[in-house]
């Protein structure tokens, strides 16, 4: 929608978006695929900038921001146990110690538990297959998982921890406005995207602009719509190990 800039009518026109987004996230939940391929937003004639309209109550773009995170840190889309997807946030800290994880808040629940030990036990046994500088037993992990959008517990969770285990040791950060998508087992077998139109579209909400997703994923590309696919710089991978160094842009 294109508009000239004035600020009572750039105002209405943000609350009847609003309005209509609403709507259109309640027919999402519905599952036609045809209201994912529907994005609010207005053009300033005077500057031609573009402006994406979120709702408040769903946060919007600055979820994800453009600035670098800390080593450890990274965003990760995933259905929560409720069935809804949402944007979640893993902080992740390497502190002085003998190789234990210390989980906090959220993390801590029995419901994560066994996601997250499936994690920590293969960055064990193939840290060493990332790089030969981790060593496992000078150090602890502090982590903390936050759910951005209070959808409430990640079903996938465990290829991002790895990543972020990995990220931390070797105290570097994974890309700018990134997501990771997927899961892994205790074998390192990923498993695909399991509403990957949705996915994508709450990543995009969120403020992603770069994405990693499972090989195993790519037969379902075709449902989702080509004007969503675009939005992103979209990398793929194969297993956990590759999946950190897409996530890290190691050569």
């Amino acid at each position: 929608m294109k508009f000239f800039k004035n600020r009572k009518r750039t105002e209405a026109l943000v609350y009847a978006l609003r309005v209509r987004r609403r709507v259109k996230e309640q027919l999402k939940k519905i599952g036609g695929m045809e209201f994912y391929d529907v994005h609010f937003s207005y053009i300033d004639l005077e500057t031609l900038d573009e402006y994406f309209v979120s709702i408040p109550e769903q946060g919007g773009s600055s979820l994800i921001s453009q600035d670098v995170l800390t080593s450890g840190h990274l965003h990760f889309v995933s259905i929560a146990d409720n069935g809804i997807i949402s944007t979640f946030k893993l902080e992740l800290q390497a502190v002085p110690g003998n190789g234990k994880l210390v989980r906090t808040g959220v993390a801590n629940t029995s419901k994560m538990k066994d996601r997250l030990n499936i994690a920590m036990n293969y960055f064990k046994a193939n840290a060493h297959r990332v790089s030969s500088s981790i060593h496992l037993g000078n150090r602890d992990f502090l982590l903390q998982l936050i759910d951005l959008q209070g959808a409430g517990i990640p079903e996938e969770s465990g290829l991002a921890l790895f990543v972020s285990l990995c990220s931390a040791s070797l105290k570097r950060s994974v890309q700018t406005q990134f997501a990771i998508f997927g899961e892994m087992t205790l074998g390192g077998t990923i498993t695909p995207v399991s509403n990957l139109a949705g996915s994508l579209q709450v990543a995009f909400d969120a403020g992603a602009k770069r994405i990693l997703l499972p090989m195993a994923s790519a037969v379902d590309l075709a449902s989702v719509p080509p004007e969503l696919f675009a939005k992103f710089q979209t990398s793929f991978y194969a297993d956990p190990v590759d999946a950190v160094f897409k996530a890290l842009a190691v050569d």
